[in-house]
């Protein structure tokens, strides 16, 4: 959520106009743009959905007209200026001096958290716009309700919701401001397919109160398409020709250029993208067993004292049992908050059970049954590699290529996958580019390439497909199959279908947390 301006009065919620005149911007440290020579206007209440191949610059846009473009990484004097070319204004004036008119949620819920509970998150931007306090609290409470979280009370922890769960507190803190710009980036990207319904119909009711300007960056298009007036396709910055590839009314566009959309990436309603098949009997046949969760209870909080006691704490599921095999998926999967994250951190050595136990059978040097949880670090990155939910999470240098050869170096591995993963996880072409400049398909694929550059046995994945467009979906799952092929096992935590059914092997479906745990 971006943080308006703390001076003046409340900003009225009339909605925006937004104009491009070849508009263009290159992040520091980048040869080529993200965006170049946009032309494109949207009306006061128009509906845009953005559409474009990964890395197109969708993000950077959103950014841009939230006025908060260059705030972080850009202004790195080490990798030099960034560089801004044209106009983009809203309202005919710089997104920088309209803090405010804008609210944008970003696609890494973590970064959108400000305060430790759920209804002061909610109220903090309508209260830097100087909303008077009594109207303050009834918007937090229909915003709430509008995404699904009214069962929350006001006090209840952010620290202790799912990703989903942050996405939807953000929406609502931008509902609460009542803007006159929703800029949405992937909002969906991280939830269950209710959750998904349930966050569109919030937007759209938004929508309909106030008639706010809309544009949303989403590579599903089935989900926005009957709520969007125009979809605008944007061309990768990197390409010679000009910002805009496509626009129209949404039936026009998916109708008459649905090759084109193809071809780009862009995930167009009933279209899957072919993946590379699994070897010839390559998914019969059971495996050597790696790691077992036998009756598995599981909690991001650490066991506290209270007096002379140990107090373990409130598990978010418990009963859980799984196994994961050599050559075999496990999808892990259900609804928001019901502990998939969780559960696979636990399997995967990063958080200590409740109760119950994990054991692991791979590559064992003190006999069979070891909690993963006791290795140390080096023992554990090249047996068991874990994809965090938030890529941000797993960046330690300052460009992709020595994101890269940190791994393979520091445990004396050599650097012979690293070329095929930049080429097949197309990253080629930005082995100098600072990992947080990315946009948020690539800084997932560059994190899914971090940990295959350590060789491990196991991969664990959160969400791997979240900002993919349709052809570097493919490659990905395509590479994971190839992974599966050679004995590697990967568990996924993930609301994709589709990727799951690409991938094969188990589904383990976790049910809704308890109440205590939503």
């Amino acid at each position: 959520m971006t943080a308006p301006s703390l001076h003046g009065s409340a900003v009225a919620a009339r909605p925006a106009a937004v104009t491009a005149r070849g508009w263009g911007w290159r992040h520091a440290g980048r040869s080529k743009p993200a965006v170049r020579a946009l032309d494109l206007d949207i009306q006061p209440g128009e509906r845009v959905l953005l559409l474009g191949p990964s890395g197109a610059g969708k993000s950077t846009l959103l950014h841009a007209l939230a006025g908060v473009l260059g705030d972080a990484h850009d202004d790195d004097a080490e990798a030099g200026d960034s560089d801004e070319s044209g106009s983009l204004l809203i309202d005919g004036a710089s997104p920088r001096e309209q803090r405010g008119r804008a609210g944008l949620m970003q696609q890494d819920p973590e970064t959108q958290v400000v305060l430790s509970r759920v209804g002061d998150d909610v109220a903090f931007g309508a209260e830097n716009l100087a909303v008077p306090r009594d109207d303050i609290w009834a918007r937090v409470h229909e915003a709430l309700d509008d995404v699904g979280l009214s069962h929350l009370p006001l006090d209840h922890p952010t620290s202790a919701l799912s990703g989903g769960q942050k996405q939807r507190l953000a929406l609502a803190g931008i509902l609460a401001m009542r803007p006159g710009l929703i800029l949405l980036d992937e909002p969906t990207a991280n939830l269950d397919p209710a959750g998904v319904v349930e966050v569109r119909d919030a937007v759209g009711r938004c929508l309909e109160k106030t008639g706010a300007t809309l544009v949303v960056v989403e590579h599903r298009v089935a989900v926005w398409k009957d709520l969007v007036d125009r979809i605008v396709v944007l061309q990768p910055g990197s390409s010679t020709d000009s910002g805009v590839l496509l626009d129209g009314p949404p039936d026009q566009v998916l109708s008459e250029a649905r090759s084109m959309l193809v071809a780009a990436g862009v995930w167009v309603p009933g279209y899957v993208p072919p993946t590379r098949l699994r070897a010839a009997g390559s998914a019969r046949g059971t495996g050597d067993l790696l790691l077992a969760a036998e009756e598995l209870a599981v909690s991001r909080e650490r066991a506290r004292r209270k007096g002379f006691r140990k107090v373990a704490p409130v598990p978010v599921q418990q009963g859980i049992s799984a196994q994961v095999r050599a050559g075999q998926a496990l999808a892990i999967t259900g609804p928001n908050g019901a502990g998939k994250s969780t559960f696979a951190l636990t399997l995967a050595g990063l958080l200590e059970p409740v109760d119950g136990k994990v054991s692991a059978t791979l590559a064992l040097s003190r006999g069979a049954g070891i909690d993963p949880y006791q290795w140390k670090a080096e023992q554990l990155i090249e047996r068991v590699g874990t994809v965090f939910q938030e890529p941000e999470h797993q960046f330690v240098t300052g460009k992709v290529l020595d994101e890269l050869l940190f791994g393979p170096r520091h445990l004396g591995h050599g650097e012979e996958r690293v070329d095929e993963l930049l080429e097949r996880l197309r990253l080629t072409g930005l082995v100098d580019a600072n990992p947080y400049t990315l946009s948020g398909g690539e800084k997932r694929r560059l994190s899914v390439a971090t940990v295959l550059a350590a060789h491990p046995q196991v991969l664990v994945l959160d969400e791997p497909t979240f900002g993919q467009d349709a052809n570097t979906w493919a490659e990905l799952a395509s590479f994971l199959s190839e992974l599966l092929d050679e004995g590697t096992a990967v568990v996924s935590v993930t609301h994709d279908a589709e990727f799951t059914a690409a991938l094969g092997g188990t589904e383990l479906r976790l049910a809704a947390a308890a109440a205590v745990a939503q």
